[in-house]
């Protein structure tokens, strides 16, 4: 018997009393791959009756044996779901949110489960997506744009706090606090937040950000965009944090030509999100907030690998994680140059 086998007749018993359901059928139970912090399980069922009657493929989200600190839990990144649907964001429709750990011994959520391809060093490789890449990271723009509508505060997400002093100074300490509990004696880091504190953009907007879209955290089917994944890191922050984090040189899967994401320009990723947003986007915000995200990865790199060597979350993917941090800190130092010399 595997562990979906025993999950499942309690989990058919929870559906039956959610749904308002005669009867629930669950005819398969499948891990997911990915996903260091969550487990996503494919969920196939028929429900007979109720809210859902009929023939449903569902993903079940709960969290994995270990969590990084700073990312939601299920029932936050649920209320986010929510909120980032209801506003017409290309997301995962939530179905359904379960708090009693009774059922399966966590607690998790329900999505309607979107076919398509999310790992990143395989969409940069694909012929539609490559033919695609322009509409699709313009695309991607107006997704941001249509979240980015959103300003605080929004209803069910009262546990997200808003920055009491411009967003870059509020992430910047944030790094810093998470540096020093680490007790991480990381010169380039430090250096480059030195600068980050003295370039930081006075920004007066705020709004809720995704803070993970990147190639990697979106589905895309047939070289189209089919559903923006994993918001367990959304923030209220500067909306330009969103289109520094896509922009990242280390999010591009090796394709460095292409700024956005590996799979398209930076300049049609930036108009897709101006038309859609009808904001004007000033250059040189952008290019900051990639540094930003530069430095918010080394840390969160930093944080996985501490998890397995101090916290004893024996994994060989967390150890591994900080290996990257070389590679992070040329990009800093590169970019921040770049910066200097040239501007954005």
């Amino acid at each position: 018997m595997t562990m979906s086998d025993e999950l499942v007749p309690p989990l058919a018993r929870w559906l039956v009393a959610e749904f308002g359901a005669k009867d629930v059928t669950v005819e398969r139970m499948a891990r997911l791959g990915g996903g260091a912090i969550q487990e996503n399980w494919a969920l196939d069922l028929v429900c007979r009756g109720g809210r859902l009657d009929g023939r449903h493929e569902l993903v079940l989200r709960t969290d994995a044996q270990s969590r990084v600190s700073v990312s939601w839990s299920r029932v936050q990144e649920y209320r986010i779901l929510q909120a980032a649907f209801a506003a017409g964001v290309t997301a995962p429709e939530p179905v359904a949110l379960c708090e009693d750990t009774g059922v399966i011994g966590k607690l998790f959520y329900l999505m309607r489960r979107v076919h398509g391809e999310a790992r990143g060093h395989r969409l940069v490789r694909d012929q539609l997506v490559r033919a695609n890449g322009e509409v699709l990271v313009a695309g991607i723009g107006a997704e941001l744009a249509k979240l980015h509508r959103l300003a605080p505060p929004v209803q069910g997400l009262d546990f997200i706090p808003i920055p009491d002093r411009p967003p870059a100074l509020w992430r910047i300490a944030e790094y810093r606090t998470h540096l020093d509990g680490m007790r991480c004696d990381e010169c380039v880091l430090e250096w480059a937040l030195a600068w980050l504190e003295r370039h930081a953009p006075a920004s007066e907007r705020v709004c809720l950000v995704h803070a993970d879209l990147r190639t990697g955290n979106f589905l895309v089917d047939r070289g189209k965009l089919a559903a923006v994944l994993d918001w367990e890191f959304a923030a209220f922050s500067d909306p330009v944090e969103d289109l520094g984090w896509m922009l990242a040189k280390y999010w591009r899967f090796g394709a460095y030509e292409l700024e956005a994401g590996g799979i398209g320009t930076r300049e049609a990723f930036l108009a897709g999100y101006e038309a859609a947003s009808g904001v004007s986007v000033d250059r040189s915000a952008v290019a900051y907030w990639e540094v930003m995200a530069t430095v918010r990865w080394a840390v969160i790199a930093l944080m996985q690998s501490a998890r397995h060597f101090e916290a004893k979350e024996s994994s060989l993917e967390l150890a591994l994680t900080a290996h990257v941090l070389p590679v992070l800190e040329l990009d800093l130092l590169t970019r921040i140059q770049e910066i200097e010399e040239r501007g954005a």
